[in-house]
Formats: C-alpha cells, sequence, structure tokens
C-alpha cells in the first residue's frame, strides 16, 4: 500500500487489464463498506471501440463552457479520452429516487464509493499496473452525463484509468501522521 501512487493517465500505456482482471478490481470495489448496503455507486467501463463517442462528449463539454474554445484546446480535449488503455466512470448515487426517504446521507454514500476506488486502485497496484482518477468541469457537463445515463440523483465523480505505467516516478514523500492526526482531550 504504501508504493501506491497516482499514475497520469498520460503515464500509462498498454496493455491494460484483461477480462480477468478487470473482474477481480470490480471484486475489490465491491467489499467497499456500505452503511445500508445500498450500493450508492456504479461504475461504467468504456471500452475501446466506444472512445470516439467520449472523445466527442469531452469536445462538445468544452464548447459548451467555452464557446471561444481554440481547435487546440478542442482537440486536447478529445485526446483525452485515448490517453489510458483501461478506463471507467465512478458513478455515485447521492439520494435516493423516491424523495429522498432513505436515511443514509450524501457524505457516506460518497465516503463509500471513495473506499471501492481505493479498494480498485490498490487492486490495480497489485496486479503490476498504474492507476489514477481523473475529474474535471466536464464531469457535470450535459454532455458526458447524457452519454453515461447520469440520473439527476446521481453524480459522475471520476474516471478510473489503468493502464501500464511508461516510466514510474519515485514514491512521493507521504506525510506523517502528526499532520493529520490529533487527541480529543
Amino acid at each position: 500500500m504504501a508504493a501506491r501512487q497516482h499514475t497520469s493517465p498520460k503515464r500509462l500505456t498498454g496493455p491494460g487489464p484483461d477480462a480477468t482482471q478487470i473482474d477481480s478490481l470490480f471484486r475489490a470495489a465491491a467489499t467497499a463498506p456500505d452503511h445500508g448496503r445500498l450500493l450508492p455507486w456504479r461504475f461504467v467501463v468504456v471500452p475501446a471501440e466506444q472512445r470516439a463517442r467520449l472523445a466527442e462528449a469531452f469536445a462538445l463539454a468544452l464548447v459548451d463552457r467555452d464557446p471561444g474554445a481554440t481547435l487546440v484546446q478542442i482537440e486536447e480535449a478529445r485526446l483525452k479520452a485515448w490517453r489510458a488503455p483501461w478506463v471507467a466512470l465512478a458513478i455515485a448515487r447521492t439520494r435516493d429516487d423516491e424523495g429522498d426517504a432513505c436515511a443514509i446521507p450524501a457524505a457516506e454514500r460518497l465516503v463509500s464509493l471513495g473506499c471501492a476506488l481505493q479498494n480498485l486502485l490498490l487492486a490495480a497496484h497489485s496486479m503490476g499496473f498504474g492507476s489514477g482518477l481523473t475529474s474535471g468541469r466536464a464531469m457535470d457537463s450535459v454532455r458526458v452525463r447524457s452519454l453515461f445515463g447520469v440520473q439527476p440523483q446521481e453524480q459522475a465523480v471520476c474516471f478510473v484509468n489503468v493502464g501500464t505505467v511508461m516510466a514510474r516516478r519515485p514514491v512521493p514523500p507521504r506525510p506523517v501522521p502528526a499532520r493529520f492526526v490529533s487527541w480529543l482531550s
């Protein structure tokens, strides 16, 4: 666990995980804590043959929020869809369909997704892959939400990127516990 680090999709190449490894990644995610057994999250895998659709959603999302975007910026937005060999969108269900009657708050649901993501990232690391999470303003765009069928009670949180690391960086220094732990007195 101490050796796991974020790897930018720009630093990932093939091969990515195979079908058996992908199943193992999602089985690891499924071990996340889930108060109320709501399964308040889901993943949508973007296979290679669908990357052009994701690329177009990224480009149109940029144009929607910045009509003055240059052709270079639009092409850079498109290229983001192709960086990692394996990509999935993580989606949280922050409230229920029926008038939000459930007592499990949105924060707990997001924590559950965070645990699922960390389990998946650690599993990828244990298989020898690099991995990282990416997000940005496109996450809230109508284009991305529509492409992935994100419902009104859901939130597109981040993309998970997994692949073979082209060149590893040194593991960054971790904060010492004294920086983030205090004792109630």
